[in-house]
């Protein structure tokens, strides 16, 4: 089996587009440049479906180097027959693989290994054949100075049978069957748990289910609840369903003298050795389904968050809340660099609030403040509330902004470099400012497990999860596009092709040496050389640049096309751009190339209507009720305005202005069935909700958006 015919067996793409985007990805070409300029090559395959192809291309490889490795192991042992090669050449399944290579795996000496030693081998063969009359005598013939007698001889013969019955692929299929439909996870309470650790999972002190069918959130709780040893937990089967399925497969003559005997041994197989490698291998493998599920609504809810609307260039005032501490603020001008900063203390216990009032006032009139970003943790209603009262001249627009990660970028290297004379207080702050004003460009700057819009983050498996989030961050900012003269380290690190090290030498370039004025200056940049020039290129923008198409999605490899359209018209390039009725006329197939097909064609002239435009939308104001501000204002029925903070497979959690968000069960989303929360809600959605719990105890509050 090929690479191509491996992927093309689990995508929904042809066999040409496959090797197509193989060849690319080979030729080191970024996901994002291929999915966006090279259309005509892949069939105009999306980014998902390219990572698909990567992904599978990376599983193949392994099962390669698998394979290569397990042929050479046994052939050092003399063992591979042109049958077992045959069948490790034929398989692309590793489970299989490893199965096949169970018999010759080096491993710690076995009871099985001790009784091969003392010559009981072809006892155990005796045993297996069944056509024996009278076992025992024959078992006295195999006595020796390390076996006494012919219970011994029988016992060791045993233990050679249960590990062939372990090494026999039919049955490890076949348990693998049953277990994978019928496997239930049980758990027990654990004797002396911390009981405030246990009232977390009080669900899971005494359950049971299906291990196959348990949401990917509830296997996770138990997973944690046993880590942190509330509970134990055990896989079971019946145990009576699998050991007549392995007797059956076994003994074929049930009145022979050897019956008890195989009996023995499948029942010392089965619970020495297959109940616990396959029940380790379906919770590993249900492990591993709920890890995808958990990784994919991280990642989808990462995706959204980054894409939330910008306020865009304005001068911000940011807030960062708090009570005895005071309430940090820091003004901002339009590229969120730090103008002033100050603490004011307008809540208890200090309660300095018309000194406050005065303090804010002046300051949005000295910096032309045009809005007011609140972090929404401690004391946030509280100053939300304090910053309305304010008599306005002019008000400015009043947003509360999630604060989760903000103290993680404080803290860190890319903040000290930022602000080396400014401590983590005025550096948080100024993170609420500038993710009002562009989520992406600052969400960038911090790790994405620390901005608290997963489910289990902690508990999956980190290597999928870092790798998966790095794509979609990628994802992300290259559809967005980034200008080249105020973009991050951390957001160009983003940029296709780009990478840490190059995105750190083009800003030291851009401070030695001004603005970028063009593209074709990256080439100037130390260690960018055409690969990742041809990569990165089109998903930087400068702004009134010399060339407008520098500020546009127009990969510089067409400007040459872009002229010539736009000379065949009698027009500048600079008249062409915005002008819809002109570009109405052109023909994008006149104009293909090898390299530029017709499907990069008519993104380009899409590109040319609308040229650099942002796709995300404008950021707008919400308002939570006025009169809730924390759990015990809420009651039965009240119908809330909220912000969806929050998104799981089993619901959403809304925030309702109080500190505890709000639970929307899947079945609180609307009315009917619904099979995905992302179909019906979106992160950072305005929504209506009504209370239809309240537990004051637990600090838990549930919603519903069927009104």
């Amino acid at each position: 089996m090929t690479h191509t015919q491996y992927i093309a067996a689990q995508v929904a793409a042809s066999a040409k587009s496959i090797q197509s985007t193989l060849q690319l990805l080979n030729e080191d070409c970024t996901i994002p440049f291929i999915a966006r300029y090279r259309k005509d090559k892949t069939g105009n395959l999306d980014e998902v479906v390219i990572e698909q192809i990567a992904k599978l291309n990376q599983a193949y490889e392994a099962i390669i180097k698998r394979k290569e490795a397990i042929l050479k192991s046994i052939e050092e042992q003399n063992a591979l027959t042109p049958e077992l090669q045959d069948k490790i050449n034929n398989s692309f399944d590793l489970t299989e693989l490893e199965d096949l290579y169970l018999p010759y795996k080096k491993r710690r000496k076995t009871k099985a290994d001790t009784a091969r030693e003392n010559g009981l081998e072809p006892l155990a063969k005796i045993i297996m054949a069944q056509n024996a009359d009278d076992i025992d005598y024959i078992a006295g013939k195999y006595l020796n100075d390390k076996v006494a007698n012919e219970d011994e001889a029988l016992q060791g013969a045993r233990d050679i049978i249960a590990e062939w019955i372990n090494e026999n692929m039919y049955i490890r299929k076949n348990l693998r069957r049953i277990f994978g439909r019928k496997a239930a996870i049980t758990t027990k309470p654990v004797k002396d748990a911390d009981p405030e650790k246990a009232q977390k999972f009080s669900q899971y002190l005494d359950w049971s289910e299906n291990l196959a069918k348990a949401p990917s959130h509830r296997l996770l709780a138990i997973l944690r609840a046993e880590a942190e040893g509330i509970i134990k937990f055990k896989i079971e089967v019946d145990n009576d369903e699998v050991l007549d399925l392995m007797e059956q497969s076994i003994i074929k003559k049930p009145n022979a003298a050897t019956t008890a005997h195989l009996q023995k041994a499948i029942a010392d197989s089965y619970k020495r050795l297959l109940a616990p490698a396959i029940s380790n291998e379906v919770l590993q493998e249900a492990k591993a389904k709920a890890d995808a599920v958990a990784i994919q609504v991280f990642a989808d809810n990462l995706g959204q968050l980054l894409l939330a609307p910008p306020l865009g260039e304005k001068r911000i005032m940011a807030i960062d809340p708090g009570y005895r501490s005071g309430c940090k603020v820091v003004c901002l001008d339009e590229k969120g660099d730090l103008l002033y900063n100050e603490t004011i203390f307008p809540h208890p216990p200090q309660k300095e609030s018309a000194v406050a009032m005065k303090k804010i006032r002046s300051m949005v009139n000295a910096y032309k403040i045009e809005a007011i970003s609140i972090g929404n943790g401690t004391a946030s209603r509280e100053t939300e509330h304090f910053i309305k009262k304010i008599a306005w001249d002019t008000p400015p627009e009043v947003f509360v902004v999630s604060e989760a990660g903000a103290s993680v970028y404080s803290a860190s290297k890319i903040a000290r470099a930022e602000f080396p004379n400014y401590d983590v207080t005025v550096r948080g702050a100024v993170s609420i400012g500038r993710r009002l004003s562009d989520p992406l460009a600052e969400l960038v700057k911090i790790e994405p497990k620390a901005i608290g819009v997963g489910q289990y983050q902690h508990d999956v498996d980190q290597t999928k999860l870092k790798e998966e989030l790095d794509t979609v961050v990628m994802r992300c900012v290259n559809s967005v596009g980034v200008n080249l003269n105020t973009a991050s380290t951390a957001l160009l690190s983003y940029v296709s092709g780009i990478g840490e090290k190059l995105a750190e030498n083009i800003v030291n370039y851009r401070s030695e040496n001004g603005a970028f004025e063009d593209r074709k200056q990256l080439k100037k940049v130390p260690r960018l050389g055409e690969k990742a020039y041809q990569q990165a290129a089109a998903f930087v923008r400068i702004p009134n640049a010399k060339n407008p198409l520098d500020n546009s999605a127009v990969h510089p490899e067409a400007y040459a096309i872009v002229e010539k359209m736009a000379k065949d018209l009698k027009l500048k390039t600079s008249d062409l751009i915005s002008n819809k009725e002109a570009i109405a006329k052109i023909n994008p197939s006149t104009y293909a190339t090898e390299q530029v097909g017709v499907l990069v064609l008519k993104d380009i002239l899409k590109e040319l209507e609308k040229p650099g435009l942002d796709p995300r939308k404008s950021a707008k104001m919400f308002e939570f009720d006025p009169n809730v501000k924390s759990i015990t204002d809420l009651h039965t029925g009240m119908i809330l305005p909220g912000i969806v903070n929050n998104i799981t497979n089993f619901g959403c959690f809304v925030d309702v202005g109080i500190k505890e968000s709000g639970l929307v069960h899947i079945s609180q989303l609307k009315e009917g069935f619904v099979s995905d929360v992302n179909e019906v809600v979106k992160l950072h959605q305005h929504v209506q909700v009504k209370v239809i719990e309240v537990d004051e105890a637990r600090k838990r509050v549930a919603l519903s958006m069927i009104i």
